[in-house]
């Protein structure tokens, strides 16, 4: 099995660092039918994270942000990986954005199960579109 990329839109926010508000954030996302492709938690600070989310459609969210009682910056771009979990199923994909000259910011990557994987890269945007042609998204 082979792997597909395509391009994703995510948002962020900040919320204090105590227990609950990642679920306080996602039962509000869940509330509206948000459905996510990816959701990272990182902290930013001695008391604060940041939540990113990548959903499934924008619109969702964008439509009815102000009903979740956060304030979500975005929408910005990533490229979303998914494909069959083999040993070097990335190599590929960086070699082609490394002879390109384009660096990836940050990525995150998890196996599936079932022999799948997803895996969310980061460009910066002045390199992003580029990126993009590149991996023939």
């Amino acid at each position: 099995m082979g792997h597909t990329i395509r391009r994703v839109e995510y948002f962020y926010t900040s919320v204090n660092d105590r227990p609950g508000e990642a679920l306080r954030f996602l039962t509000a996302l869940a509330d509206l039918g948000v459905n996510l492709l990816a959701f990272t938690a990182i902290p930013t600070g001695m008391h604060q994270t940041q939540l990113m989310i990548f959903p499934a459609d924008s619109h969702t969210l964008t439509d009815q942000s102000e009903r979740i009682g956060f304030t979500v910056d975005g929408p910005h771009s990533a490229l979303l990986v998914q494909g069959g979990d083999v040993p070097g199923a990335l190599v590929g994909i960086h070699e082609n954005l490394h002879d390109a000259g384009i660096n990836v910011a940050a990525a995150t990557g998890v196996a599936g199960g079932e022999g799948s994987f997803g895996y969310v890269i980061h460009i910066r945007p002045t390199d992003f579109d580029r990126a993009a042609e590149v991996l023939g998204v």
